[in-house]
């Protein structure tokens, strides 16, 4: 069992929605269920059917949240040095062949959001760079093609999510 690194907010965040869907939701969907199979014959009762698939979505939900937040390493990034990249280093990155200047931030899987620069640790940009410091160079295999680029700096930012 692979422990899962995460901000705290984000755990807080998995644990409410967890603890919503077990003690609200659940009975809500009961109801609805036990409300459409009243009507009667059930092979052709919308209602019945509906509601028991958004039950077994919200149960693989529950199930999918329960092992997450089971794993879940709760990790405070403002308390490392990053002198070197790791969980919640801000990167910025250098493309050796288009000098184009890129940043990511390394975030836990339920947190990362590339388009807004939140890469995942569990990303193979990510893989490459832990552990790497400013003046490093990293060498990565992409789907379209083999880039290079210089770690300009590392550095700890405040982590945005929203």
């Amino acid at each position: 069992m692979q422990k899962e690194p995460m901000l705290k907010e984000t755990y807080n965040r998995l644990s409410e929605e967890l603890e919503q869907l077990k003690s609200v939701e659940r009975g809500v969907i009961a109801q609805v269920i036990d409300e459409a199979r009243a009507q009667g014959d059930l092979k052709e009762n919308a209602e019945y059917h509906a509601a028991k698939e958004k039950q077994g979505l919200m149960e693989a939900r529950i199930a999918e949240l329960t092992d997450v937040v089971g794993r879940a390493q709760v990790v405070d990034p403002s308390t490392f040095a990053h002198t070197r990249v790791s969980f919640g280093s801000t990167v910025q990155l250098i493309d050796q062949n288009t000098d184009e200047e890129i940043c990511y931030t390394i975030v836990g899987g339920q947190e990362s959001n590339p388009a807004k620069g939140l890469i995942s640790i569990q990303s193979p940009m990510a893989r490459a760079l832990i552990g790497k410091e400013e003046g490093d160079e990293v060498s990565l295999t992409l789907p379209t093609g083999k880039k290079t680029y210089d770690i300009e700096e590392v550095s700890y930012k405040e982590i945005k999510l929203d």
